[in-house]
């Protein structure tokens, strides 16, 4: 596990918040992550909303964000209550999650495209790819038996 990784599950620490803002990296405290979480190229220039909960085995590369689509209303006035990041998730180098209102749910074994930007809910083992981003494949890599749902999610 590399450091900016450790950072992240030990971001209940000021310090380690702190030094993940140094890497360019937000990711607060009340985010919930799951078991196996990768962030790669230490993650430089991401971004994760405080609502957003991440499952098992996501792997997240750099500038990713995972926010707001009305980022431009004060937070009070949001209708996003959360993101939910499904296990097994690859978000590419610049991938972006913006939720909508409600629930935006990203599905289990998903792979979104780098610089995509994705405004809706997924099935699970999609390909979502382009700007805004729609449905451009499935994943054909994965076992036959699907993915275990996450504990909490």
């Amino acid at each position: 596990m590399n450091l900016v990784t450790r950072l992240a599950y030990w971001r209940n620490w000021r310090i380690a918040r702190e030094l993940l803002a140094l890497y360019g990296v937000e990711i607060p405290a009340e985010v919930r992550i799951g078991t196996g979480l990768e962030i790669l190229h230490r993650g430089f220039g991401t971004v994760i909303h405080p609502t957003t909960v991440i499952g098992n085995n996501v792997r997240i590369y750099h500038q990713v964000t995972i926010g707001r689509a009305d980022a431009h209303l004060d937070s009070q006035h949001t209708r996003m209550e959360r993101v939910i990041i499904g296990d097994g998730v690859v978000l590419f180098p610049g991938a972006k999650i913006l939720g909508g209102a409600g629930v935006t749910t990203i599905g289990r074994g998903c792979l979104i495209a780098a610089n995509a930007v994705v405004r809706e809910s997924t099935g699970d083992n999609e390909v979502w790819a382009g700007v805004p981003a729609r449905k451009v494949g499935m994943r054909k890599d994965l076992p036959v038996e699907p993915l275990p749902a996450s504990v909490g999610l």
